[in-house]
């Protein structure tokens, strides 16, 4: 007896719909599963034996063929234990619903017939609904995550049992409640809130236009100046993540197993800070696997590199493509996967090896040759990448111990962040273009036209600092956000001057 049952898989972030065949014919007795299955989909046939006897649903001492169609692609992973049990079922008449054709099945079998949460639910039913599939089962566990996506009705259940006793008709399962999504945007003052740092106001302001405009920035200064402190509080300060932006992001962390059950969907900007030891791989993705790495789930958000110059050089010029793509390729031998990766960049670094050169308050101990050979350990071309570059020296004990110093809260600044984004959001609504550190050229030539007197002193700094075309186009964007914070509709002369300031780490620390 032949049964088919629809399934999904998973390539990369994106799902598959899927065909499961099931044979059952005279024979020895075993089960043989074809279409390019992995070791763990072929050990699932004796997670589904045993789940299926210790139901107490009857297993015919038969040959079984499953097929997993279609044949040309890779099935990884444990996603086809519930829909493998379904069609054995059927074929041994266990299940008698004609109808079975309507529904899809997904989800891992325990020993005892329970179902188990899988990852990667969130692109699955995405997929679903963008082909057809109207119905799913999936465990009880994914529920919440799949609650998320319109145009579906989704059945979470938790047991072989309970899918065969609906599928016969004896029991009725209710579609998971859809729910609304609103971002994490609480007034509740955290421990990373601005108003908390002391003094800093140029690197502060530095931030705000960073967050305001999507622009890569880099802190530069002595150890204990609050760098960590600063980058750790620019996700409070940025826009909240939309609807669209939470699914992208909820996805990569899907199919990673890093989604949090209870949420259901990734709703703060993620803030991503991998050690200054990681490799290559961790941070670009990759492996046996093409697995997506540390750029991919700072997807929408940030990738904090603290002290630079300590990670490999090798693994520093890996993210040169993807800052300018917004993307990541990881071609492995079994698949290659494209990763989305439009993150902001945040680094921080000391000035020397001992961390005191240009400070005003501590003496520098390092030779120019250590302090020359210590920069080096940075590319030009990317630092050309990062468009803000700010000094944060020490703060001084009276700034400290003001207590009348409190800064802004982090909501304030939010408030203007958000108007120059939506500023932003006007300007390229018929483009792909989110903000303005992603225009491309002809963008740019479009948006930050300069008058007579911008023009320049721009040329000035240009030949002043042999800046290349790269920092160029990068000042004049920064420009453009400084001006969309003022509400100004033309890049004026201070907001070139302001651009330009944070620029001269080119001509001090490496021309």
């Amino acid at each position: 007896m032949l049964a088919k049952v629809n399934t999904l898989g998973l390539n990369g972030i994106e799902g598959i719909k899927m065909v499961l065949e099931a044979d059952m014919n005279n024979g020895l007795p075993k089960v043989d599963i074809v279409g390019l299955p992995d070791i763990s989909v072929k050990e699932s046939k004796e997670r589904v034996k045993s789940a299926i006897k210790n139901s107490g649903l009857k297993f015919p001492i038969l040959h079984f063929t499953i097929n997993l169609a279609p044949a040309s692609t890779k099935k990884q992973g444990a996603y086809y234990d519930l829909p493998m049990a379904v069609a054995m079922l059927i074929c041994c008449g266990e299940i008698k619903n004609n109808a079975v054709g309507e529904y899809t099945f997904v989800g891992e079998l325990g020993l005892n017939g329970e179902i188990r949460k899988v990852m990667g639910v969130l692109p699955l039913l995405i997929t679903a609904r963008d082909v057809g599939l109207k119905k799913v089962f999936v465990p009880a566990e994914n529920a919440k995550e799949a609650s998320f996506i319109d145009g579906i009705d989704v059945y979470a259940v938790k047991s072989l049992n309970q899918v065969v006793d609906f599928l016969n008709g004896f029991i009725t399962l209710t579609p998971v409640a859809k729910s609304t999504f609103d971002s994490d945007n609480s007034e509740e003052i955290d421990a990373n809130d601005f108003c908390f740092i002391k003094g800093q106001e140029k690197a502060k302001r530095a931030m705000e236009i960073s967050a305001a405009g999507g622009h890569n920035i880099m802190m530069i200064g002595p150890p204990g100046a609050g760098k960590t402190m600063l980058a750790k509080a620019l996700p409070t300060i940025m826009s909240e993540m939309t609807f669209e932006e939470a699914l992208e992001v909820t996805k990569i962390h899907s199919i990673s197993g890093l989604l949090d059950s209870e949420q259901g969907i990734v709703r703060k900007r993620p803030f991503r800070t991998p050690h200054h030891t990681c490799t290559p791989i961790a941070l670009t993705g990759g492996g046996v696997k093409a697995t997506a790495g540390e750029i991919s789930f700072a997807h929408n958000g940030v990738l904090f590199l603290d002290e630079l110059p300590e990670y490999n050089r090798k693994t520093l010029e890996t993210l040169r493509q993807p800052l300018e793509d917004g993307v990541i390729t990881v071609a492995r031998a079994v698949a290659t996967i494209v990763y989305p990766a439009e993150f902001m960049l945040v680094t921080s670094m000391n000035p020397c090896p001992c961390g005191n050169y240009g400070s005003k308050t501590r003496e520098c101990r390092c030779s120019p040759a250590q302090i020359h050979s210590y920069l080096q350990k940075l590319s030009g071309p990317l630092m050309d990448r990062i468009d803000i570059h700010v000094e944060v020296d020490g703060v001084s004990y009276e700034d400290l111990r003001d207590k009348k110093a409190s800064g802004e809260t982090s909501a304030a600044v939010r408030a203007r962040v958000n108007k120059a984004r939506q500023i932003q959001r006007n300007r390229f609504a018929d483009s792909k273009t989110k903000c303005n550190a992603k225009m491309d050229s002809k963008q740019v030539a479009k948006y930050c036209v300069l008058d007579e007197d911008s023009s320049k002193l721009l040329k000035e700094a240009f030949e002043a600092f042999n800046l290349t075309a790269r920092s160029y186009n990068r000042i004049l964007k920064v420009a453009r956000t400084i001006a969309d914070l003022d509400g100004a509709e033309n890049i004026g002369v201070s907001h070139i001057a302001e651009a330009l300031s944070y620029r001269t780490l080119d001509k001090k620390y490496w021309v």
